[in-house]
């Protein structure tokens, strides 16, 4: 197979080498022994990684470079910070803190400003969800985050949601081949009260309808934003029925709404 020939940083992407799980191992012995130059052959056997996760950044309007170079400063610090007894693959302990680099780097040079005490809050925040990765293997809730660090949930929530990257409205979110759904085709429209009015008694008399335990997985799931495991996890029923629940308590809410 003949590939192509992609400079990045000066480096020929085509002639990246790629080390076996079995061979990174015996270079982080080697690394941990006090052998620097494994360090360097761990490096450039794990750019093809650097560049795999930088595609995931590319519709963000930065330099491909940039992010490259700021993806190597994750993955150096990922093989420094390696401990070989978790016995775990060194990819899935790296993406996380490359992903996170990544990520604080373009915070940084976002437009909008936040404060300081907010951008602390996030950043530390962002930390604990990196060591509590490392340990579990799984994304933590905010919950879990901010037991970590011993602050209100409300809190961890508010300050990563200050750091998030601005969406333009004309950010496309479907399309399914015909015309594109817009950011702005989604925001509503405060004029025409009248209809809302209606909408909220149409809702309003639908949700009445709902028995205790429909009323509850419809809060759940679209106000509280849990998945269908989540609530069945939750209130101690299968997914599928919870599934089941849920359509039928749409399909009476519907009729309530639009009969005529």
């Amino acid at each position: 197979m003949v590939r192509h020939k992609v400079e990045i940083c000066g480096v020929d992407t085509s002639k990246l080498p790629v080390l076996k799980n079995e061979e990174m191992r015996k270079l982080f012995r080697q690394l941990q022994a006090g052998d620097r130059s494994a360090r360097e052959t761990l490096v450039n056997g794990n750019l093809r990684l650097v560049l795999s996760i930088i595609q995931r950044f590319q519709n963000r309007g930065e330099y491909s470079d940039d992010l490259f170079q700021v993806g190597c400063i994750g993955l150096m610090k990922s093989i420094d910070n390696f401990d070989l007894g978790q016995n775990v693959r060194f990819s899935t302990y790296a993406v996380p803190m490359i992903i996170g680099e990544i990520r604080r780097y373009l915070r940084d040079n976002n437009p909008i400003r936040v404060s300081r005490s907010l951008r602390d809050t996030a950043y530390k925040a962002l930390q604990a969800r990196e060591r509590i990765i490392s340990k579990t293997l799984k994304e933590p809730t905010a919950e879990e985050i901010a037991k970590e660090l011993g602050v209100e949930q409300s809190e961890i929530v508010f300050a990563l949601d200050a750091i998030q990257d601005p969406v333009s409205l004309f950010e496309p979110i479907y399309n399914d081949g015909g015309d594109p759904i817009y950011v702005m085709d989604q925001i509503s429209d405060d004029a025409d009260d009248e209809d809302d009015w209606i909408d909220h008694l149409s809702l309003r008399e639908g949700i009445k309808r709902l028995n205790p335990r429909e009323k509850l997985i419809l809060t759940k799931r679209f106000f509280q934003g849990q998945t269908q495991m989540e609530v069945a996890n939750e209130i101690g029923i299968s997914q599928a029925q919870v599934s089941r629940l849920e359509k039928a308590a749409i399909q009476e809410m519907n009729q309530e709404m639009f009969k005529g």
